[in-house]
């Protein structure tokens, strides 16, 4: 199997090693600043004439196989050359800067499924993709579904609306753009380290805050309402950081959450405000054939609200990937990350118990 499922996934993401609370700034690669990325553009790469061939080459082989998407593996899509170039990518992400933009695959003389063909063994030069919620989905579709994010059970990504600075539940999010948006659709990335140790200068009495958990708001997936979540971890000299701005704030709308403390609602609105300065923040726009991917660890994302066009080449659409990278092989590192699925599993299965009883009392 080439794929992980929700909970695998989900295990993998959250089994984040914690030893301390980070008291001093963080200076690492993935620590940087928009003002600095505006100053050059080495974070984004243009595909040549070469790379381009050998990509359609390997759709060839691929498609060749007759296999269904998700039955493909990387040996069916071979890549002699580009190789070291997707291996310097995946080093940036995992423990560079923590983004890699690539630019120029053409998707606009691609079928919608070479699309899909191309990003589902694109991904698998990267890591493991896995399900992106409980119905299995493996290649997610952003785009406007008509309905209102207010609504049961539909997430933001199925809407135009503005999404909030947020992490994915996977190591690595990749977005390819096949369509853009009439208007807006605009990306915006922030490093969370840079986040973090803006926080510790400005306002250090609420960092410890970041290390207990806050509640998730799932809409109703996976059985459950909510789930708590603690944002920060930091281990072996590695911050990792989960946020959910939406979520979080949402999930207070649940029996048994209980409202924000002012020390609560001080952390998420500073916090966010940091993150939206515009010395902190990168804008980016998403032009149809480009390639956005991300360490959810080390960077948090946001859109713009967007409009469609009526004409189909006016109607923003995004492939979406979620990939685990592979873990580290110390056995004090895997003893640490076990102890937290574990403490993930437990959490989870207590939640469950908590919310069926409440469902229970209200019948």
């Amino acid at each position: 199997m080439h794929y992980k499922s929700l909970v695998q996934q989900t295990l993998h993401y959250f089994g984040r090693p914690h030893q301390s609370i980070l008291r001093k700034p963080l200076r690492i690669p993935a620590a940087w600043l928009g003002d600095d990325m505006r100053a050059h553009d080495d974070w984004r790469v243009e595909l040549g004439g070469d790379d381009i061939d050998e990509i359609e080459r390997a759709l060839a082989v691929a498609k060749g196989t007759g296999k269904p998407l998700h039955a493909l593996g990387k040996e069916d899509f071979p890549l002699p050359s580009l190789t070291g170039k997707i291996a310097r990518w995946r080093q940036e992400i995992a423990s560079g800067r923590g983004f890699q933009v690539i630019r120029g695959i053409p998707v606009e003389r691609w079928s919608l499924v070479d699309c899909e063909r191309f990003f589902w063994c694109f991904g698998l030069c990267f890591g493991i993709p896995g399900a992106q919620n409980p119905r299995g989905d493996l290649l997610g579709n952003v785009r406007d579904e008509g309905a209102s994010s207010g609504a049961k059970k539909v997430r933001f990504y199925q809407t135009s609306d503005k999404i909030a600075y947020h992490c994915d539940a996977a190591d690595v999010v990749g977005l390819l753009c096949v369509q853009k948006a009439l208007a807006g659709g605009i990306s915006r990335i922030v490093s969370s380290v840079s986040v973090y140790n803006r926080l510790l200068e400005m306002k250090p009495d609420l960092i410890d805050r970041l290390y207990r958990p806050f509640f998730l708001d799932t809409y109703g997936e996976g059985g459950l309402d909510y789930f708590p979540v603690p944002p920060c971890r930091f281990a072996d000299g590695e911050l990792r950081t989960f946020y959910h701005s939406d979520y979080f704030r949402s999930a207070v709308r649940h029996e048994g959450v209980p409202p924000f403390t002012d020390e609560e609602r001080d952390l998420l609105d500073t916090y966010e405000e940091i993150a939206n300065s515009p010395q902190m923040c990168l804008d980016m726009e998403f032009l149809p054939g480009d390639i956005q991917l991300l360490s959810n660890h080390t960077q948090l994302h946001a859109r713009t609200d967007y409009e469609d066009g009526v004409e189909p080449e006016n109607k923003r659409h995004l492939l979406r990937l979620w990939i685990s990278l592979a873990g580290r092989a110390g056995f004090e590192y895997r003893r640490r990350t076990a102890w937290s699925r574990l403490s993930l599993v437990r959490s989870l299965l207590a939640q469950r118990v908590i919310q069926r009883w409440r469902r229970a009392l209200r019948r």
